[in-house]
C-alpha cells in the first residue's frame, strides 16, 4: 500500500496518473496547499521541502516503509518498482531521463512562473508576463520539434517523461499559448488524454481544485501576499 499526499495541481497530477497507470494500490490524502497544510509537521516529516506530492510506500525496499518527495524522484521510484514506463536499457533510460529533467528544470519552473505572473501576482507586471509567456512558447516549440518525429517525448514508447509533462502542458490556454502553432503537441495531448489511467489520475480530487488567485489565505500561504 502506498500513501499519496497530494493536491490537484500539475505536479500532483504526475503521481496520480503514474499510480493509476501502474495499477499500484494507494490511499490518497488531500493536502490543501491553499490553507497551508503543507507546512504541518506531519507532512514536513515526509516532504521536508513543504511541497506536494509525496508518498510513503509501506512495502519499500526490503519490505520497509520508504517516504519519497519531489515528483521526478517519485516517478522514477514508481517506474522501477512497477517495471513500467521506464527502461533498464541505459540508452533508452538516458533518453527518458533527458526529457524528464527537461520537465523538472524547464517546463515546471517556467510554466509555473507563467501561471504566477499571468494569474496570481497581486499586480500586473508586463515585463514578467511577456518573459514567461515567451519562454513557455519556446518550450512548447522544443516539444513540438521532438514530437514531429516521435510518437512520445522520449521516442516510440509512452514513458514517465510524458506523464511528467502532460498536466503542465494540458493548461496551454491559460498559459496564453496558441496550440495551433504546435500541431504535434496537440496530437500528443489528445493521445494522452484518451488513456484511462490519465483520465482517472486527472480526476482525483478534481472537485477541490480552485482558483487560488481569488483566495486570500492561498495567496498568503503560497506566495506570501498579505490580503489588502
Amino acid at each position: 500500500m502506498i500513501d499519496l499526499y497530494t493536491w490537484p495541481t500539475p505536479n500532483g497530477w504526475k503521481i496520480h496518473i503514474m499510480l493509476e497507470e501502474c495499477g499500484l494500490e494507494y490511499r490518497p490524502h488531500a493536502v490543501n496547499i491553499g490553507k497551508g497544510e503543507q507546512h504541518e509537521p506531519d507532512f514536513l516529516a515526509i516532504s521536508p521541502n513543504n511541497r506536494i506530492p509525496a508518498i510513503v510506500d509501506h512495502d519499500g525496499p526490503g519490505g520497509k516503509p520508504l517516504s519519497v518527495f519531489e515528483s521526478g524522484a517519485i516517478l522514477i521510484y514508481l517506474a522501477e518498482k512497477a517495471g513500467k514506463f521506464y527502461s533498464a536499457n541505459l540508452h533508452d533510460q538516458t533518453q527518458i531521463n533527458q526529457w524528464l529533467m527537461w520537465q523538472m528544470g524547464g517546463v515546471g519552473p517556467m510554466l509555473g512562473q507563467n501561471h504566477h505572473f499571468v494569474k496570481y501576482a497581486p499586480e500586473q507586471i508586463p515585463y514578467a508576463q511577456t518573459r514567461y509567456i515567451n519562454e513557455t512558447r519556446r518550450l512548447y516549440g522544443v516539444a513540438d520539434r521532438q514530437l514531429a518525429n516521435n510518437a512520445f517525448l522520449a521516442g516510440d514508447q509512452y514513458t514517465i517523461a510524458d506523464i511528467a509533462c502532460y498536466g503542465w502542458m494540458s493548461l496551454w490556454e491559460g498559459q496564453k499559448q496558441d496550440i495551433i502553432e504546435f500541431p504535434h503537441v496537440a496530437r500528443w495531448l489528445d493521445t494522452l488524454s484518451q488513456r484511462p489511467g490519465v483520465q482517472r489520475g486527472m480526476a482525483l480530487f478534481r472537485e477541490r481544485r480552485q482558483n487560488f488567485a481569488k483566495v486570500d489565505t492561498a495567496q498568503e500561504q503560497l506566495f506570501g501576499n498579505k490580503p489588502s
